[in-house]
């Protein structure tokens, strides 16, 4: 079995922290260096019930897209919940490992993993990476579709392919306007509208758009907006991040047995329409 302090150096050589951003919190949070590994689970956030899935599989490193401990801290105390997480990671000797902004900007990253779960084909960045001379790295990505479609047909491949929600999908524009071309970003993407409108593309799907923006951004031209949750839009990195160990693991003869976490830990649980038009 590989020892972690191995299996993290592939993973850096995956997703290498430099490439985070400087406000960001990447790599690994606890876990012995020397400690063996034979079972690996993925997913998006770093919550106690994944702890304990970890626990129950036997798992000996977890890996996140999100963070523990974003914004730093004073304490580890069993008394927080983020706290209490570690705790129960060093007592089990389950180490964690966070890919995040390194991960959204790689090649392949998470918009990558988002456009392959859309069936959608991927044409290059949204914001390229400058330190990237193949033009491959960077933020969202620039897709096609092979047919056009409406937007409320987008919306729909949307619900059906992504993992099921509370929030669901929602739109904003024309619904019966064609698209040929899409932005993609997984996660919060409102930040990214100037980008999204000099791509010239028909339609753009994130997550987590705010009033403000996405208002603006309609009324500023006929941009298709297609915004789901959170979590979803980031979920299907786990399964592309699971395969990529997976034929490392391959590689090196290390027998891995690598897992992704189905567990839906969106933190909205119920939706209750309020009578909107469909």
């Amino acid at each position: 079995m590989p020892r972690l302090s191995e299996v993290i150096a592939e993973l850096d050589a995956l997703w290498p922290p430099e490439r985070a951003e400087g406000w960001d919190a990447v790599g690994t949070v606890c876990g012995d260096p020397e400690a063996e590994v034979d079972r690996v689970l993925f997913a998006v956030d770093p919550v106690r019930q994944i702890a304990e899935e970890a626990r129950a599989l036997g798992a000996q490193l977890i890996v996140t897209h999100h963070p523990l401990y974003l914004r730093g801290t004073t304490t580890v105390a069993a008394s927080t919940f983020k706290g209490r997480v570690v705790h129960d990671l060093i007592k089990q000797d389950i180490a964690l490992h966070v890919a995040h902004t390194n991960a959204d900007t790689a090649d392949p990253g998470v918009s990558d993993a988002l456009a392959g779960a859309l069936d959608l084909r991927v044409t290059g960045p949204l914001v390229p990476d400058p330190t990237d001379p193949g033009g491959r790295r960077g933020l969202g990505r620039i897709c096609e579709l092979d047919h056009p479609e409406t937007l409320r047909d987008l919306a729909a491949r949307a619900a059906a392919r992504l993992p099921a929600t509370a929030q669901g999908i929602r739109l904003a524009g024309d619904p019966d306007a064609l698209v040929r071309r899409v932005a993609v970003s997984g996660g919060s993407g409102d930040s990214l509208f100037d980008a999204v409108r000099a791509a010239g593309v028909d339609a753009f799907l994130t997550a987590d758009l705010r009033h403000h923006p996405a208002s603006e951004a309609v009324q500023h031209s006929p941009l298709g907006l297609v915004d789901a949750a959170h979590w979803a839009t980031e979920w299907p990195w786990c399964e592309q991040a699971a395969a990529q160990l997976d034929a490392i693991s391959d590689r090196h003869g290390w027998d891995l047995r690598v897992h992704v976490s189905t567990q839906v830990t969106d933190p909205w649980t119920t939706h209750h329409s309020s009578g909107a038009p469909n």
